[in-house]
């Protein structure tokens, strides 16, 4: 094979199986992992794809709506694929979830790629949209209020839908979090929907990146004793780690070794 075919060949492993590490691209090419990373290199300088600890991430920003999406996708991306590829582990075909708008839950979203017959309800356009590609998924958009900037819908109908769910599991980000008021939220009406889905919800699963840690916004919607488990990255401080376990809160930390695909 060529080098531009097994680039391409690469490329096309990355958007079929989202959550992959330099280990398993080598193995599926019939390479070295010392030459998957020189094509991932090259990859990235041709702007096809971000460089992260042990992968890469996918190039395709003009999928997404709008640009508050892109930026905030961009931002600590390494950590938030360790975090999916982590969280993933905990659904099993058929099960039923509800994720957040966050572009950690698209993470998340990506690396459920594999599972058949998932029930999801979310209140992010492209979550559902990313879920939606597999067929075998029933995807429900919860209505109400538009908001563009955050890829979003809440408001009264929502919280309403939401309260004549069940749901197995719940899979939320944050702004913030801190031991004190547990996760928070910058948007007063996201705060609101989260905290109908957790009442609604048999498992509340966090997943926070290091850099939410210590930071507290407007309004709090999960108090710690709320989390059923929590996922964050290997950034976290020792200090923190500390903390959470002096507070009784389960948690995993993620190591950054995966590569997604958007």
């Amino acid at each position: 094979m060529t080098t531009y075919g097994r680039r391409q060949s690469l490329l096309e492993l990355l958007r079929k199986q989202p959550v992959l590490r330099v280990p398993e691209l080598a193995t599926a090419l019939d390479v070295s992992e010392g030459t998957v990373r020189n094509d991932l290199n090259a990859l990235e300088q041709q702007g096809l794809l971000v460089r992260v600890h042990g992968g890469a991430v996918l190039n395709q920003q003009d999928q997404f709506q709008n640009n508050s999406f892109v930026r905030r996708y961009q931002q600590n991306a390494a950590a938030k694929l360790a975090i999916a590829r982590e969280a993933a582990v905990l659904v099993s075909d058929g099960d039923s979830l509800l994720m957040d708008a966050s572009t950690t839950a698209y993470y998340f979203a990506k690396a459920l790629s594999e599972r058949r017959r998932l029930r999801v309800m979310t209140n992010g356009f492209e979550v559902a949209r990313e879920l939606a590609q597999n067929s075998s998924n029933t995807v429900i958009l919860i209505g109400g209020v538009v908001n563009n900037e955050s890829s979003s819908v809440t408001g009264l109908l929502s919280e309403h839908i939401i309260e004549e769910l069940h749901i197995q599991k719940a899979f939320l980000s944050c702004s913030g979090f801190s031991l004190e008021r547990g996760m928070t939220e910058v948007h007063l009406a996201e705060a609101q929907l989260k905290r109908k889905v957790i009442e609604s919800s048999q498992q509340l699963f966090a997943l926070i990146d290091s850099s939410k840690f210590g930071k507290e916004d407007l309004t709090s919607f999960a108090r710690p004793e709320k989390i059923t488990c929590l996922f964050t990255d290997n950034k976290l401080s020792p200090d923190w780690s500390e903390r959470l376990r002096q507070a009784g809160i389960e948690f995993t930390i993620c190591e950054e070794e995966a590569s997604l695909v958007k």
